[in-house]
């Protein structure tokens, strides 16, 4: 029902915006000149006011009353049952809720139904009010402000001062969002930290990772939370993914840019980034499936020991997933090059490949070390391949023809395993943060190295 009302007061904006730059023009006349502001402004305007108030009045019903309603229902809950401890109250009202709506509960009882109706009839009382409230104040607002419509009215200057401040509030939620993944990852470490006794040197450099074989009484072993292993199986398929993408990717755009024809370029580059749609399951399973019992089959000939799930049949697949990323963006980048200094260099003498070498690539190598470092984020955050394809144990090994896991893999097996939910946060938080802290690490090193190259080269 809410969503009725947000999409009606949608449409109220819709008609307020058309009646007003109607008003605006017929003001206007003949000579729209002598109005300072168009009436698509004056439209505009009406609409974002109506937009805001109206919406404003939607999101408090959907949040705060729905709370307010809540908590009335928990105290009438809690007085009834007062020996039994909270989460038997919200299992109450969260079949009361399912009773209310329709839905199937888990217990039907007395209580359960009583709780039910007053949940309908508070909700509807919620519901309807806000439909009204939503309507008469947009409807309030719209004929305010048509009202006001004259030749100096400053409609493009408001109605672009509501626009900043959006924009303002988008770019400040996308800000606190991000702090607030960050202080979550730093508290939960931190707690994380506390129970093995703050031993860094144990998590930074042991060699075995087991955190929930250790747990005693709320601590864990100290011996048993080393990322060693974890990170050093993520670099090796990491570095094994790029050694397959960068070359590949690079040299396809280098081909498509310059040196194919449009007819070539029209066909290969789409199908080119057709790999970047496929779901990643897929992939895993193409590595699972074919390339590791390929590779497997590959070392019984030449005499090698493959393990059925490895490394490198990971590696292998997830850069052939991330060629398009590289590829894609290296093609953009090189084609932004401006064509004038492809102009001086052929005018020198220079070939397209002495030219593509020495002019364009040094040129566009900001952007290509951008793509370098996407590719790689993307390769270090893979999950599914790792799963499927190079195991999850935490083996501590060089050897790209053994099973390896990695941190994000090691993270997933934490959440969605079977342990206390509690015991297992802090551990995978804490790999969520060091892995954080790393690729910040390379972002701000691989900065310096393109700021320093585009110095030399602006």
């Amino acid at each position: 029902m809410l969503s009725i009302a947000f999409f009606t007061v949608f449409a109220l904006a819709l008609l307020f915006f058309y009646l007003a730059s109607q008003k605006s023009a017929a003001i206007a006349g003949d000579n729209p000149a002598s109005m300072h502001s168009r009436p698509s402004y004056h439209g505009l305007f009406v609409a974002l006011r109506i937009l805001m108030i109206g919406w404003a009045i939607v999101l408090f019903s959907a949040t705060a009353l729905d709370y307010i309603i809540d908590r009335a229902l928990m105290l009438r809950i809690a007085a009834a049952l007062p020996d039994m401890p909270g989460i038997r109250h919200q299992l109450v009202l969260s079949d009361a809720k399912a009773l209310a709506l329709g839905a199937v509960a888990s217990a039907t009882d007395t209580l359960r139904e009583a709780i039910a109706a007053d949940f309908a009839r508070y909700n509807g009382i919620r519901i309807w009010g806000t439909l009204i409230a939503a309507l008469a104040a947009s409807g309030l607002i719209g004929y305010f402000h048509i009202q006001r419509i004259t030749l100096d009215f400053r409609a493009r200057n408001r109605a672009e001062a509501i626009i900043r401040h959006i924009l303002l509030a988008c770019a400040t939620i996308a800000i606190l969002t991000t702090v607030g993944i960050v202080l979550s990852l730093i508290f939960e470490t931190l707690n994380f930290f506390g129970q093995i006794g703050w031993r860094l040197d144990k998590y930074l450099f042991g060699t075995t990772w087991s955190p929930l074989s250790g747990v005693h009484d709320g601590n864990m072993d100290a011996d048993k939370v080393g990322v060693i292993p974890l990170f050093l199986g993520t670099f090796l398929i990491t570095l094994i993914a790029m050694v397959v993408a960068v070359p590949i990717g690079l040299f396809s755009a280098i081909y498509l840019s310059d040196f194919a024809s449009p007819k070539v370029r029209g066909w290969a580059k789409p199908m080119l980034e057709l790999l970047a749609g496929i779901p990643t399951v897929v992939y895993g399973f193409f590595a699972a499936i074919t390339i590791a019992p390929a590779l497997r089959s590959f070392g019984e000939t030449v005499g090698l020991s493959i393990a059925s799930e490895s490394a490198l049949a990971a590696g292998l697949v997830m850069g052939i997933m991330i060629i398009p990323f590289i590829s894609s963006l290296s093609d953009d980048v090189i084609n932004a090059v401006p064509q004038a200094l492809r102009d001086g260099s052929y005018g020198l003498g220079a070939t397209k490949a002495e030219t593509m070498r020495k002019v364009v690539l040094p040129a566009a190598l900001p952007g290509i070390v951008s793509a370098v470092l996407l590719g790689m984020s993307r390769a270090i955050g893979e999950t599914m391949i790792v799963v499927m394809a190079a195991g999850q144990g935490a083996n501590l090994t060089f050897n790209p023809l053994e099973a390896v896991t990695t941190v994000t893999v090691q993270i997933v097996m934490l959440i969605t395993g079977d342990t206390d939910a509690a015991t297992a946060a802090g551990p995978a938080f804490t790999l969520g943060f060091t892995l954080f802290c790393v690729t910040l690490g390379m972002n701000v090193l691989a900065l310096r190295l393109v700021r320093k190259y585009r110095e030399a080269y602006d």
